[in-house]
């Protein structure tokens, strides 16, 4: 244990955050330096429970309250091996997954949880800062080969996972560079894209080869593939956005998130020539969708100058307290505050977009809205509560539906389940011998530790499925369902 009533004498810290008006002129990350004393305090409110829930709540598994009682105790080499020793990406979940384990927490049942999140990060980047993450590629090669379709996080943990196996691991990504959303999707600052490319680095050097820029089922088939390689892992993500069908849809000014959201991250780098083609400087600009991605599209707008940002959200607002149907220590739907949602914006909850109102020249001007409320488990318009707001440019973050249905899933020919994702059995395995499925494309849309997690598994099913045996981890089993081609 650490300290031993470290949970009765200590508060609750967590990092204080930049002055709004300071960071919002920049696309740097949000939070201050924290002093390293501080965050051994934060780990020695961990109990070191006699059943850590925690470890429930983390679909990683990861063993917290021993990296905890080590950061307490100043043994940061430690700390980082044993963090390592379940999550191939600790610098990842801890700036952007929303810590499922701290809502299982069991400090958490009468008082404010441990700062796992903030202590699992700064294990990590301590382990940067003084050199103890080095390349460990494998002792000998199996000289059997993998594809691995898409470089978010599921594709990094099951091909890292892979190389030190000892396997011949190519990552083919569409984009520019390889990371996926992590590098596409997520904003500047929320992960400084550094912060990616030392970890692809780390790999590169570990043996793990990067294909970027290749369009898999285009600039090669997935027959191609099969042939050229011993088992493919398909971690495409499920990037099928969900749209809305509200009249006026067609004008010019409403956009995909993900349609915006690149192209804020190329300008907060620097790598473009020219203003973004979706910019949202001096407009008035409308966001549909109260989640993260809705609030990476808020902080994004802020950050190029918008006029002014309203985010959206059908649903009511949650309450601040845990709900009662959602008890310890499931993970609570609360009202959150993101750093974005500090910045500026207004945020209007349960309402839905009746119309989008254009002008003459075919461009948005405005939306119609009007208030919700549940009635048997459906959303009723309330009667009389139509207003318009003035919308320059809108953006739809509501979510996913599955991965796209491309011409390389098509040439493969894996089945799909009856909610559209790609199917697969209890070892990770599609309809196709020797075509694997991790992350949000056999799972849908997900956390970021799920999607790690997957990896992990994956790859010791593709292992065993290689060499006959595996000595890889696999912290979890997907849900099998029924195959529908």
């Amino acid at each position: 244990m650490a300290d031993p009533k470290g949970f009765l004498t200590t508060p609750r810290a967590t990092p204080v955050r930049r002055p709004v008006d300071v960071r919002i002129l920049d696309w740097k990350e949000v939070y201050e330096p924290q002093e390293f004393s501080a965050l051994q305090k934060q780990a020695g409110r961990c109990m070191d429970c006699g059943i850590p829930f925690c470890h429930q709540g983390c679909p990683l598994g990861n063993l917290i309250p021993e990296w905890n009682d080590l950061i307490w105790r100043g043994e940061t080499r430690e700390a980082i091996d044993r963090l390592h020793a379940t999550n191939n990406f600790p610098e990842f979940t801890g700036r952007l997954c929303p810590a499922p384990c701290e809502t299982a927490c069991v400090v958490a049942i009468n008082a404010d949880a441990v700062t796992i999140k903030q202590v699992e990060l700064r294990t990590i980047e301590e382990a940067f800062a003084n050199g103890s993450v080095k390349p460990l590629p494998s002792e000998r090669l199996t000289g059997k080969t993998v594809a691995v379709i898409g470089s978010g996080p599921a594709g990094l943990a099951a091909a890292q996972q892979l190389t030190r196996a000892g396997h011949t691991v190519a990552v083919y990504e569409r984009g520019e560079k390889p990371g996926g959303l992590l590098r596409y999707g997520i904003p500047e600052f929320k992960m400084e894209k550094s912060i990616v490319d030392r970890r692809i680095a780390q790999m590169e050097a570990e043996g793990t080869r990067f294909r970027s820029g290749i369009n898999v089922g285009v600039d090669i088939t997935g027959s191609e593939l099969r042939t050229k390689y011993d088992a493919i892992v398909i971690a495409v993500g499920a990037t099928n956005w969900r749209d809305i069908k509200a009249p006026g849809r067609e004008f010019k000014g409403i956009y995909q998130a993900m349609e915006y959201l690149p192209w804020g991250n190329k300008q907060g780098l620097n790598e473009l020539n020219e203003a973004p083609p979706i910019d949202a400087k001096g407009k008035h600009v409308v966001i549909l969708g109260g989640g993260d991605t809705g609030a990476d599209c808020l902080g994004t707008a802020i950050r190029q100058g918008a006029a002014s940002v309203t985010q959206l959200e059908i649903m009511p607002r949650p309450t601040q307290e845990r709900p009662t149907s959602q008890p310890w220590p499931t993970y609570p739907m609360i009202y959150r505050v993101s750093s974005a949602h500090e910045e500026a914006g207004e945020r209007l909850f349960a309402v839905s977009t009746e119309e989008f109102l254009g002008n003459p020249d075919g461009t948005l001007r405005a939306i119609k809205l009007v208030e919700t409320e549940l009635v048997n488990g459906k959303f009723e318009k309330v009667a009389g509560s139509e207003r318009e707001i003035p919308a320059d440019l809108v953006f739809l973050a509501m979510g996913f539906v599955g991965p796209e249905k491309s011409e390389f899933l098509a040439q493969l020919e894996v089945a799909f389940d009856d909610r559209g994702n790609i199917a697969r059995d209890g070892s990770y395995a599609t309809n196709i011998e020797g075509v694997f499925v991790a992350g949000d494309a056999g799972r849908g849309q997900s956390l970021i530790v799920w999607a790690i997690a997957e990896g992990r598994s994956a790859a010791a099913a593709v292992d065993e499925f290689l060499v006959g045996q595996t000595q890889l981890p696999s912290p979890i089993e997907p849900t099998a369902r029924p195959m529908m081609v």
